[in-house]
């Protein structure tokens, strides 16, 4: 028998039956639902179940809170319900509408785009911390000499990582148009073509670019007799990307809607990838890396005023409500865009000791409530997946249900990112956002880093007890 039968029956009817589900998907560890009526979904039934560990809406949907084996789950509920063709797209993204404002539509879609590229940007995180520690730090015959300028084995170790966080990084504007493709149902492959053509090695990079303006250097340019496009790529960069994705989707689905189909194979492509491209190159790109530039240059004055450490722990104190708003999806491409601006990224410190702080939150609340079985089924689990950067079933199934530990986190969060950026920490990409996320700090920082996690779990746990014991414990399980 399949190991989610009973509750994904269970669900389907408690969800109000196949006829009050729209559409359904899921992320990495929910089951994501737009439902016709959510007044038919019982929500407490729901979060009796076994393998539920909470439930909360967002953004017009009524997420249910799984965990790690989701996709086991989703398979599951799809034999039950019967609907493995509803689209996930399209329908889901009309019916969401209704329940969503302007604001709430662009980050979901915001983070759709992102959600299929997040498991290689964690990838290539690891990749950079890893070759960090063997090739940056000197940390051999007395702090002297690195790992490998001693082994030659670790010197092609660390040659070889790079081909893949070039392909992960170098050219993430292919993955990027190629998933902006796929959210608004355009060709897929040729957004993969007009992603290679932002990164071409035709192209200068935006360095070499810079640095022949300055010298008086060889600029390369397409010249047209009458005109001249500069030959810059865009390489690394990420606001561009997705804004020539749309635009290319945009010309594609027009021009499909309206040629003929006899000759549509032709035109279509042609007349949606060509001006795509020359618009990428002469207005879309250069604009997009204006804005992502300038993002980037508001968050380095924020984070290297005299008042860093303030700002670094009010955005401490502040990401877990995003996470709840969605807001946090929109800080994705400009942490990658910052990256590529700057060298590094500022706030992927202050997310990762948040994500440890609310996986320490309900470690300390099963602590508190070691005599219950329920706060054990259902904390251990998502403290682990906490620890390890995925903290949506810490902090729905747990941490905002009972108020105090969610409070707890928040506040060892603040503390723990001011003395994060007085440190001067900062990531190199981002990595997984738990107590991985060292390996992804530039190698300089990386045992601080560590250090700085001990006491954002030790103050976590020391604000979630002294909370336990105020008013804001109305469950008083322990």
């Amino acid at each position: 028998m399949s190991e989610f039968k009973n509750d994904a029956k269970a669900m389907l009817n408690l969800i109000g039956g196949k006829e009050n589900i729209v559409s359904f998907t899921h992320c990495a560890t929910r089951m994501r639902f737009v439902l016709a009526d959510q007044s038919k979904a019982d929500v407490k039934k729901i979060e009796e179940l076994s393998c539920v560990k909470g439930s909360f809406t967002q953004g017009g949907q009524f997420q249910i809170i799984i965990g790690n084996k989701v996709s086991v789950f989703y398979d599951d509920f799809c034999k039950e319900a019967g609907m493995e063709g509803v689209s996930k797209s399209e329908v889901k993204s009309e019916a969401a509408k209704t329940n969503m404002n302007l604001l709430q539509r662009l980050l979901a879609n915001l983070s759709e785009i992102f959600a299929p590229i997040i498991p290689a940007i964690i990838v290539g995180g690891l990749i950079l911390g890893f070759r960090n520690i063997i090739g940056d730090m000197a940390i051999l015959n007395g702090g002297t000499q690195k790992i490998t300028e001693v082994y030659p084995f670790w010197n092609g170790v660390y040659n070889f990582l790079w081909l893949i966080g070039e392909a992960i990084f170098t050219f993430l504007p292919v993955t990027i148009t190629w998933s902006v493709c796929k959210k608004m149902n355009s060709d897929q492959t040729l957004g993969i073509v007009l992603g290679l053509t932002l990164v071409s090695p035709q192209l200068m990079s935006a360095s070499d670019f810079v640095s022949a303006v300055a010298t008086g250097g060889a600029v390369k340019v397409w010249d047209f007799g009458a005109f001249q496009i500069n030959m810059v790529g865009y390489q690394s960069q990420v606001i561009p990307a997705i804004l020539v994705g749309i635009v290319f989707s945009i010309i594609y689905k027009f021009l499909k809607k309206r040629v003929p189909e006899m000759i549509s194979m032709i035109i279509v492509p042609f007349f949606s990838l060509v001006p795509s491209v020359l618009l990428a190159h002469t207005i879309i790109g250069p604009f997009g890396r204006m804005i992502g530039d300038g993002l980037a240059d508001i968050i380095q004055i924020g984070f290297n005023s005299s008042f860093s450490w303030i700002v670094s722990g009010i955005y401490g104190l502040v990401y877990p409500l995003m996470v709840i708003t969605g807001l946090h999806h929109s800080m994705l491409p400009i942490d990658l865009q910052t990256a590529e601006v700057l060298g590094g990224i500022y706030t992927f410190p202050v997310i990762a000791l948040n994500n440890v702080a609310q996986a320490s939150a309900v470690a300390a609340y099963v602590l508190l409530n070691r005599k219950s079985a329920k706060a054990k089924e259902v904390g251990v689990p998502a403290a682990i997946s906490g620890y390890l950067g995925v903290t949506e079933p810490a902090m729905f199934g747990v941490n905002l249900k009972y108020l105090y530990p969610f409070i707890a986190a928040m506040l060892a969060s603040g503390i723990s990112s001011m003395i994060s950026r007085l440190i001067g920490i900062i990531a190199n990409s981002v990595g997984v956002g738990g107590l991985p996320a060292f390996l992804s700090m530039r190698g300089e920082y990386m045992l601080a880093f560590v250090g700085v996690m001990a006491l954002d779990i030790v103050l976590t746990f020391v604000f979630t007890f002294i909370l336990s014991k105020t008013k804001l414990n109305s469950s008083q399980e322990n």
